[in-house]
């Protein structure tokens, strides 16, 4: 019967691994009694390295007084580290349902008060990830021919990705791929992922080298803003008839049906957030609207953020003579507003 690693085993262990996937080089007592979680003096970190090589967690290799991981350490790590992901993935899922529906109550009454106090019409996006970096990957098997890649990116958005398989993968070759990813790109932003990075880690991967793309491309797809993932709740497009120059039948119909469509406003709100540098308020008159149906009206827009990327847009929509200084007015109040909501919904 094999022995149960004791949990300061296991944390030394773990440093062991990581500093090992971090330098390439053997690693020591002394760097180990580094790591301020441990509280263990060097002689006793020795006994406890000595004891996983008896155990056959790690190695000694000839040249050198440091230590490497088997693969059997690796085998622990991994399926130590893949149960703790599991259990977070899980508590992040049922977080995030919990927020979003918070969230969509909050973000529906805010259109509702923006249109009742301004007697414009108004919308306001769920918030996007602009920009993120990545948390993990888990890789595992789902079937004999299909994989399943889990990314979860910073902010906790999680996107899931079944890779089909030519033939069978053993664990081993899992193992070593998650292994790769997750050296390679955890922490890093996803926008700094690029074309020769790619190219590096397919060439890694070898025969596997279109599993990592795949995965790859679900890591892009985190942060992609996808007309039919955003929501845009929208208020008061009833207004617009209060307005003699916006009630023209035509005029107004057009408005509404863009109000009732909301891809014209899915795409003014990606145009929005293209916009990293532009997080204040901005305003859209007339032929500056990049809507058609838009033209005889006045738009003021602003961002707001949540942290670790993730941006939302308000909008206000009226007559090109809406009262513009009340309008800024409510918009910044309401930007302050939203963060102090929705930071105690999270």
């Amino acid at each position: 019967m094999e022995e149960v690693l004791d949990e300061r085993k296991k944390r030394i262990l773990k440093a062991i691994i990581k500093t090992y996937m971090e330098t390439g080089e053997p690693v020591g007592s002394r760097t180990i009694s580094k790591y301020t979680d441990l509280n263990v003096s060097s002689a006793t970190i020795r006994n406890e390295m000595s004891d996983l090589t008896d155990m056959g967690y790690i190695i000694q290799p000839h040249t050198s007084a440091g230590r490497i991981p088997s693969d059997k350490g690796y085998r622990l790590y991994v399926d130590e580290m893949m149960q703790e992901k599991e259990a977070e993935i899980a508590e992040i899922r049922d977080l995030m349902i919990e927020k979003t529906d918070k969230m969509e109550k909050v973000l529906r009454q805010v259109a509702k008060v923006l249109a009742s106090n301004t007697n414009y019409a108004t919308m306001i996006s769920v918030p996007q990830y602009s920009g993120s970096r990545l948390k993990f990957i888990q890789l595992s098997r789902m079937s004999e021919l299909q994989l399943v890649a889990v990314v979860v990116a910073e902010g906790n958005v999680i996107r899931n990705q079944i890779i089909n398989l030519d033939e069978e993968m053993d664990d081993q070759t899992i193992l070593k791929l998650n292994l790769l990813l997750n050296t390679n790109l955890n922490g890093l932003p996803i926008q700094d992922i690029n074309l020769g990075m790619i190219a590096r880690l397919k060439e890694q991967a070898g025969n596997h080298s279109s599993v990592v793309a795949t995965v790859l491309d679900a890591v892009a797809a985190t942060i992609h803003v996808d007309e039919e993932d955003m929501e845009i709740y929208t208020s008061g497009a009833t207004n617009i008839f209060k307005y003699p120059e916006l009630a023209d039948t035509s005029k107004a119909s057009g408005l509404i049906s863009t109000f009732e469509e909301k891809k014209l406003l899915v795409d003014l709100v990606k145009e929005r957030m293209a916009d990293t540098e532009s997080t204040g308020i901005q305003v859209y008159i007339g032929d500056e609207m990049p809507i058609q149906t838009m033209k005889d009206c006045s738009v003021v827009t602003a961002s707001y953020e949540l942290g670790d990327g993730m941006r939302g847009t308000i909008g206000i929509i009226g007559p090109k003579r809406m009262d513009y200084e009340n309008v800024v007015d409510s918009l910044k109040e309401l930007k302050v507003q939203l963060d102090q909501v929705l930071e105690k919904k999270t």
